[in-house]
Formats: C-alpha cells, sequence, structure tokens
C-alpha cells in the first residue's frame, strides 16, 4: 500500500522539512520518501493547494462511552468523530459502564483499538470503581496499556489517595490527570457563580472550587516530585497557579477545552442545555487569560472533552440537563476561530507534539523512515458542520451551523489515507 501526498506543507519542528511544501510518499505505514517531486507511482494520490501536514494530532480526554453506554457512543462511531476531526490518536476516559479500573477492561479497550482507524488508547481509573476511595489496580493496568490514569468525570476529593496515586505512579513513570473540581463547593452547582447566576437564579460553581483543588494538587506535586495533568482548566487564576507552578520546576501539564476558549457565561442568559458543562463557562475575564495561556504555551494541549449524550437528556430544563458537549469533530475550527493567528508550528505543538512528549507516547515525525501518524489541515478554509454531517452518535453540539475558521482535510493512521467529505 503507498500513499502520495503531494505538494503538502510541512508544519513539524522536529523535522528538517518544517516549514517547507513537499511530496510525501508513504510505504506500508512508513514514510518512504519527503522530496520536492516524486515522478513514480502510488496506490492513492492526494493533491489539494494550500494543504498543511502535521503528526497526527492526540486528544488526552475523550468519552466513547463504551462499554455499557453505546446509545450514545460507542468506540466505532467515536473512533470514525475523532478520524473527522483530525484526531488519531485519543484517549478514552474510565467512566464507563464496568469501569476501566482493571486489566480485562483496559485489554478490551487495545483488542477494540486494533479494528478501528484511529488508535484508542484507555485510561486505566485511579481508584477502584471510582469511588475515591482506594487505589484500582494501576501497575497492571500500565502493563497491560493504560496510558494514563484519572478518575475522569469524578475528579479525586480525598488527598490522602491522590497522594498515594502521585506517588505510586513514579515507579512506572506515569501520568495522573486531574480534572479540577471541588465537589463539596460545586456538587449543586449548574453554571459559574456571580451575578448572572444570580439573575438566571441558577445555583453556582465558584472559581474557587476549581483553584482549590488545583492548589492542592500542586502542593502534593511539589512533596511527590511526580507527573500530573490538569484538565478542563478553565479560570484565570487556575491556569495562572499552573504556570507558577512550571517556573518552579514541576512536572506539571494542562489541557483547555474548545468550548471554554470559545464561549462564556454569557452564552448560558438563554438556558441553553447544549452550553452546560463541568467545569462551568466562566467569565469573558477567565476566557481572555485561557486564551492567552495557549498563546504564550502556558497550556500544553487542548482536548475536546468530547462527552456525547443522548438527545432527551439535553431537551430538558437546564437544571436537569447532562452536562457535556459533543466537541471532537469541531475542535480545532472552533479553536481556530478565537485564535486565527495561531502558527503552523504552534498548532502541531498543541495538538500533537506536547501530548506526545507528556505521555509518552510513540514519536512521529514528518521525517523519512518515522511511522506515518498524519494529520492534513487547511488554515484558510472554513468549516460549518451540521448534525447531518456528523459522525458521532450524539448531536449535542452548540458548534452546528456556526461557520468556523480552518479546516480538517483528512488523516493518514494505520496505512489508510482517509479525506473528509
Amino acid at each position: 500500500m503507498s500513499i502520495l501526498l503531494r505538494q503538502v506543507k510541512i508544519a513539524d519542528p522536529a523535522s528538517p522539512f518544517h516549514g517547507k511544501v513537499k511530496d510525501i510518499l508513504i510505504k506500508d505505514q512508513e514514510i518512504h520518501s519527503i522530496t520536492d517531486h516524486f515522478d513514480g507511482k502510488a496506490d492513492f494520490i492526494f493533491e489539494k493547494p494550500g494543504t498543511v501536514v502535521s503528526p497526527g494530532w492526540v486528544d488526552p480526554f475523550v468519552h466513547f462511552c463504551d462499554p455499557g453506554m453505546e446509545n450514545r457512543e460507542t468506540l466505532v462511531t467515536g473512533a470514525a468523530a475523532a478520524q473527522k476531526g483530525g484526531f488519531t490518536t485519543v484517549f478514552n476516559i474510565p467512566n464507563t459502564h464496568p469501569i476501566t479500573d482493571n486489566k480485562s477492561q483496559v485489554t478490551y479497550t487495545k483488542q477494540q483499538s486494533n479494528h478501528l482507524p484511529i488508535n484508542v488508547y484507555p485510561i486505566g481509573a485511579l481508584s477502584k470503581k471510582i469511588e475515591g476511595k482506594d487505589l484500582a489496580e494501576m501497575i497492571d493496568m500500565f502493563n497491560n496499556g493504560a496510558v494514563a490514569f484519572s478518575d475522569g468525570l469524578h475528579p479525586v476529593q480525598s488527598t490522602l489517595l491522590f497522594l498515594k496515586a502521585l506517588q505510586y505512579v513514579k515507579a512506572f513513570d506515569g501520568v495522573v490527570i486531574q480534572m479540577p473540581i471541588d465537589k463539596s463547593l460545586g456538587s449543586l452547582g449548574l453554571m459559574n457563580e456571580g451575578v448572572l447566576s444570580t439573575q438566571l437564579g441558577l445555583p453556582g460553581i465558584p472559581a474557587i472550587a476549581e483553584e482549590l483543588i488545583i492548589s492542592r494538587d500542586i502542593e502534593l506535586l511539589k512533596y511527590t516530585q511526580s507527573k500530573l495533568h490538569i484538565t478542563g482548566v478553565s479560570t484565570a487564576k487556575g491556569i495562572a497557579m499552573i504556570a507558577a507552578a512550571k517556573k518552579d520546576g514541576l512536572n506539571i501539564s494542562c489541557s483547555v477545552t474548545p468550548y471554554h476558549l470559545f464561549f462564556t457565561e454569557e452564552d448560558l442568559k438563554e438556558y441553553n442545555t447544549l452550553l452546560k458543562v463541568f467545569p462551568p463557562l466562566r467569565t469573558k475575564k477567565d476566557q481572555e487569560a485561557l486564551l492567552k495561556a495557549v498563546e504564550d504555551g502556558t497550556v500544553d494541549c487542548i482536548s475536546s472533552h468530547h462527552l456525547p449524550q443522548d438527545w432527551d437528556a439535553k431537551t430538558i430544563e437546564f437544571e436537569n440537563a447532562k452536562a457535556g458537549i459533543a466537541s471532537i469533530e469541531t475542535c480545532f475550527s472552533a479553536v481556530l476561530e478565537k485564535l486565527p493567528k495561531l502558527t503552523e508550528e504552534k498548532i502541531a505543538s498543541l495538538f500533537s507534539n506536547n501530548a506526545r512528549q507528556i505521555f509518552n507516547l510513540p514519536t512521529t515525525s514528518l521525517i523519512e523512515g518515522a511511522t506515518a501518524e498524519l494529520t492534513l489541515f487547511s488554515l484558510t478554509e472554513n468549516t460549518t458542520m451540521s448534525k447531518s454531517d456528523s459522525s458521532s452518535k450524539s448531536a449535542n453540539s452548540p458548534f452546528w451551523n456556526i461557520s468556523l475558521k480552518g479546516k480538517v482535510i483528512g488523516t493518514v493512521a494505520k496505512n489508510t489515507l482517509h479525506i473528509n467529505s
């Protein structure tokens, strides 16, 4: 099997061809040659002016609901949606039924991934049954393919347990992922706490509910000298604390979602249940701080936090609606719409290279002999998606029918060229 990408611009700081327009020949899942002009034959030839190619994108926090909630999403439909969004590798959170807290559940996801068009890595639960009481079988899960450890949508509240987890993963250079919410302060809230929540008559989740957990976890990280990734950061103070921890030399990284960059609490004035998320949408000031943190490098990764929900989970009163956005297909364009000056180099780092380094993934680069795992995109075209365009089983997206900058052209993964229609 051979694939020829003709006259594509390479976006990969690790490649000697970075910033150059080249022909890329792929044979049997490997980059065979990178030349100015390739005159030979190939089984598949792709050519589209203005196409940029980078190492395949990585999403470190998605919920594909499989096993146990296949009515919302499956590994098959989730992988198809991820591929449409330009992702060649994703991390599936452990909030499944049964919980991914043992090696058999990790093996299930890994085996299913072998038959999917992209790589789906399981995140192992940090605690048994995600109850936050006892450590799960992390070493067994790691040895069977778990890429990191987290309780996913149920952040660990116990200081002692989180300390033990940070200490435990040091034995195999593992990474702990935490979504920062103090449940004792935020369990009853529906949106950001402030003047607007009072006006709308909705109980709020204060910014301090996030910032206390970030502060605590940074202190535990100092004590253990382990590795921590905080995902879904939503407040200005939270991102500032992470920036300070990085300056102190701690092994800390973070990711933000496209919807925290795109929307604010002001967008909830019409009680749009599609925008009910945790952590909640914050203030304009918080949004501006996150956007600046993406630009200055404080934010390491973009994560879609793809969380499909049934139709009736969103078509209901705001108070009773479930949280989450099916956001993986529009992730890139939503980010680029708010940050139109992102360079190709920065996009490669945010969407691919940083995550690969943080989570010890197999490296891939635009060099001859490397594994061909690539994302093709355009900075000049626009994207407008609707439910009919989506590959996901769920339609809980506020991004439908909005014109967004940038477009995912396709992917190369597992010896297959996939071009979006």
